[in-house]
C-alpha cells in the first residue's frame, strides 16, 4: 500500500537532541573532550569579563563553535549562523537547545573577538592535550618541526611604496590603458574631476596595474590592508606572494601538535620559532629530547643552540656544507625521526583544505596567529576519535 505524503504541522517536538545524535557518531568524543578542557580554564574565562552588566555569550559556546566552523570548513560567521539555526547536531555541539535563538552574527563576531588571542589560544590547545585520555598518546621526548606559507588576506596591489621610502630612479610602467600625458593636457580639467560622482567611481574602481620593471621589497614597500604581511617565496621557482608563516611542533608517536606559532615571513622565521616552541613546551627538560627538521633547519647557528639545549638535532643533511656529521646520522633514531618528521605535512594539508588556513580571512598578525594556533588544535581533535579508538 502506498503511504500518503501529507506534511503533519506538530507544534511539540519530545525528541532530546542528545538522543538524534549517533551514538558512534565522532563528534561525541571531540565534545567530551572539548568540554573537559574548557571545563579546566574556567578560572581563565573568568579573567576576562567583569563582574556586572549584560551577560555576554558564554566564552565556552564562541569557542566550541569556533572550533565547529574549522572542523567543517565553514567560510564565514555569517554562514556558521545560518546553518545553527537548522542544524540539531551543530546546535547539540555548541550547546543550544531546539527552541534557543541563534546569535546575531555581528553580535557573535564582537563576542569572539575578545578570545581570538594568541594566549587563549595557546590555552585551549595545551588544555585538550592535556585531557587525561590525550596525554598517554603523547611523546615527550621525539619531536618535529616544520612551517608553512600562510597566504595573507591582501592582495598584490595593496603593496605600495612606504611614504619614508626613497623614490626609485624608474618609477616603471604604470596604467597601460591610460593616455599619456602631454604639456597640453596637463593642467586640463577631466569629467573625472569635475563630477563628483565619476570622481569616486574613479577612486574606487579596480584599476589596472602593470608591476612589470618595478622593483618592490619589504624594506621600500608594504600592504596597505595588512602591514604584517611581508612579500616572501619559500622555495626557488615561485611567484613570491603576502603572506605569513605558520610553525608547528609535533611529537612523533601519535602525530599530534603540541606547539603552534606564526610569525613574519623572513628566512630565519622557522628556525628562530622552531627553538622558541621547543623551549616553551620542555622548559629545562632533564631528558634528551631528539627535534627532526627538514635540509632548510641545517645551520649551523641553529644545530649548535639545539645542542646547547640538551636537544639532539635530527636535521635533514644538505649535500655541502652541513652542519650534522657522523656522530647523529649513524643512529637509526636518526633515521625513524626522518620518516616521522614528514607527518607534520599532514596537519598543514589539513589546516589548508579543511581548515581555511589556505588564506587567511583575518588581518594583523595577533588575530592570524590566534586562528592558526586554534586551527592545530582542531586538527587534533579531528584525529582523536580514531587514536583513542584504537
Amino acid at each position: 500500500m502506498r503511504g500518503a505524503d501529507e506534511t503533519s504541522g506538530l507544534l511539540f517536538s519530545y525528541v532530546d537532541l542528545e538522543e538524534r545524535i549517533p551514538a558512534r557518531h565522532p563528534l561525541r568524543k571531540i565534545r567530551q573532550v572539548v568540554n573537559d578542557a574548557l571545563a579546566s580554564l574556567d578560572g581563565a574565562f573568568e579573567a576576562l569579563y567583569t563582574d556586572f552588566g549584560r551577560p555576554s555569550i558564554p566564552p565556552e559556546r564562541l569557542i566550541r563553535a569556533g572550533l565547529l566552523q574549522i572542523l567543517f570548513s565553514i567560510r564565514s560567521e555569517r554562514q556558521l549562523m545560518e546553518q545553527m539555526d537548522y542544524n540539531l547536531m551543530f546546535r547539540w555541539f555548541v550547546g543550544l537547545g531546539n527552541d534557543d535563538p541563534v546569535w546575531v552574527p555581528t553580535v557573535f563576531t564582537k563576542n569572539r573577538d575578545r578570545l581570538l588571542t594568541t594566549e587563549m589560544s595557546r590555552k585551549v590547545m595545551a588544555a585538550i592535550l592535556a585531557h587525561r585520555e590525550v596525554a598517554p598518546l603523547l611523546s615527550d621526548e621525539h619531536f618535529s618541526v616544520d612551517g608553512t606559507l600562510i597566504k595573507a588576506w591582501a592582495s598584490m596591489k595593496s603593496f605600495q611604496r612606504k611614504a619614508d621610502a626613497n623614490p626609485p630612479d624608474d618609477e616603471g610602467p604604470g596604467d597601460p590603458r591610460a593616455p599619456e600625458t602631454t604639456p597640453e593636457t596637463a593642467h586640463s580639467e577631466t569629467p573625472a574631476e569635475t563630477d563628483p560622482m565619476l570622481r569616486n567611481s574613479h577612486r574606487h574602481r579596480n584599476a589596472e596595474v602593470d608591476f612589470r620593471g618595478e622593483r618592490r621589497s619589504n624594506a621600500t614597500h608594504a600592504s596597505i590592508t595588512d602591514p604584517d604581511a611581508r612579500l616572501y617565496k619559500k622555495s626557488p621557482g615561485t611567484g613570491a606572494m603576502l603572506c605569513f608563516i605558520g610553525h608547528a611542533l609535533m611529537e612523533n608517536r601519535s602525530g599530534l601538535i603540541v606547539q603552534g606559532d606564526l610569525t613574519q615571513a623572513d628566512g630565519r622565521a622557522e628556525r628562530k620559532a622552531a627553538l622558541d616552541m621547543i623551549h616553551r613546551h620542555s622548559p629545562g627538560s632533564a631528558r634528551q629530547l631528539t627535534l627532526g627538521a627538514d635540509k632548510g633547519y641545517d645551520a649551523a647557528g641553529f644545530v649548535s643552540d639545539l645542542r646547547q639545549a640538551c636537544v639532539t638535532p635530527h636535521v635533514a643533511q644538505k649535500s655541502r656544507h652541513s652542519a650534522i656529521d657522523g656522530r647523529t646520522t649513524r643512529h637509526d633514531g636518526y633515521a625513524r625521526s626522518q620518516r616521522n618528521r614528514k607527518r607534520v605535512e599532514e596537519a598543514f594539508g589539513w589546516a589548508k583544505t579543511v581548515g581555511g588556513m589556505a588564506q587567511t580571512v583575518y588581518r594583523g598578525l595577533e588575530r592570524v596567529r590566534a586562528r592558526f594556533i586554534m586551527t592545530m588544535a582542531a586538527n587534533n581533535l579531528a584525529r582523536l576519535p580514531r587514536l583513542l579508538a584504537a
